[in-house]
């Protein structure tokens, strides 16, 4: 567990102590993102069932390849039939290693690749961008590999919201959708009129979806939707356990609307910073629309890039907000700290597939683990 403290205590001293300087500083925030990269891509299964998932479904795949026999017949294409992104992806992938540890290596350093751009183009202040990251997204990189790659692909489409560009916007989102379906929740935004509302409008809104999030009604729809789109399957994983109340969204989407909202002024009338804004808030308004949903809040995650970009601007000028940045910085923490705390196994110790054996109570190893002979030798294919 220590590593993982370590890491953070790293990039909250970056926030705190670095000169503003280092603000903008493409190398500083490049070797944090190579950093974290190789630190999740030579990790050892760790995150969860969801990489040994994609490790055998690349291994079927390659082994097809290399017997000579057709692709299309490997069973990705049955698991997901709808996002050959990601399938194509795998037979890429597939031409030059046969290794689930190489294929999740690659995917992940594509993975940060996508955000350093994000957070490059969208973010003022890279220290406090890769502070938030590790708050919101860092953990999720370690297994949840092909929605990670459609948040980072569904984040390039921003940049053509603001520029009025519907088509490239749309192209970009369908690719990202090629990856996870669940991308497609970003086509609506484009449509949102680039304007600051005002706050009282806002207030109003967030109510309102509350309302609705309560009452189940979203899930509803979204159920609605899914049988048009062949997605019902994967709508039921999402929207399963609707009889809850998730206390987690409600207080989330609170508190960033309180930072966002607490600092309105300061975002001014630069068309990508009201867009990100407005982004930054439909990020607050689909968790409150999804509350009673135990794993709706995904759905929230491709606009997190949105908000991050959003609270540099507002995190970022003058002395006057360090209090916020105090309050910020240990909601991070607290954010950071509870997912170690909860996944638990999942993430420590810390291992890398450099070497062999496994770690010692993982459990998920025991359940999903299809070719033990990974075990004995990483690199035996």
């Amino acid at each position: 567990m220590y590593i993982y403290i370590l890491i953070l205590a790293l990039a909250m001293a970056g926030a705190l102590f670095l000169p503003q300087k280092t603000a903008k500083n493409t190398a500083y925030l490049a070797c944090w993102m190579i950093g974290l990269a190789l630190f999740v891509g030579i990790s050892d299964m760790l995150g969860g069932y969801d990489r040994y998932i994609y490790g055998e479904l690349f291994d079927d795949l390659a082994d097809i390849r290399q017997e000579g026999r057709n692709v299309l017949t490997a069973y990705i294409f049955q698991q997901y039939p709808t996002e050959l992104g990601y399938a194509y992806l795998n037979i890429l992938i597939s031409y030059f290693t046969a290794n689930r540890y190489i294929f999740i290596f690659v995917v992940t350093l594509l993975i940060y690749l996508l955000y350093y751009i994000n957070i490059k183009r969208y973010s003022s202040d890279y220290r406090i961008a890769l502070l938030l990251f590790f708050g919101l997204l860092f953990f999720f990189t370690f297994t949840y590999l092909r929605q990670m790659i459609g948040v980072g692909i569904a984040g390039l489409s921003f940049k053509f919201i603001y520029e009025r560009k519907l088509w490239k916007f749309v192209i970009v989102v369908l690719i990202a959708a090629s990856f996870h379906n669940s991308a497609l929740i970003l086509l609506p935004v484009y449509f949102i009129p680039i304007k600051k509302y005002s706050i009282g409008a806002i207030m109003v809104l967030m109510i309102l979806c509350l309302l609705i999030g309560v009452s189940g009604a979203s899930s509803s729809l979204f159920e609605a939707y899914s049988s048009t789109s062949g997605l019902e399957e994967r709508t039921t994983q999402y929207l399963e356990d609707t009889s809850g109340f998730r206390v987690a969204y409600l207080l989330e989407a609170v508190f960033f609307l309180w930072v966002i909202l607490a600092n309105y002024s300061k975002i001014g009338k630069d068309k990508q910073q009201i867009v990100l804004l407005n982004v930054a808030l439909t990020f607050c308004a689909i968790l409150l629309l999804f509350i009673r949903s135990e794993n709706g809040g995904r759905l929230g995650w491709y606009f997190v890039l949105a908000l991050i970009g959003t609270l540099t601007v507002v995190l970022s000028t003058s002395l006057k907000n360090v209090l916020n940045k105090l309050i910020v910085y240990a909601v991070v923490v607290f954010l950071y700290v509870r997912i170690v705390l909860g996944w638990g196994v999942l993430l420590t110790p810390y291992k890398t597939f450099f070497t062999n054996g496994i770690r010692e109570g993982d459990f998920i190893y025991d359940r999903y683990e299809y070719n033990p002979n990974y075990a004995d030798d990483k690199f035996h294919r």
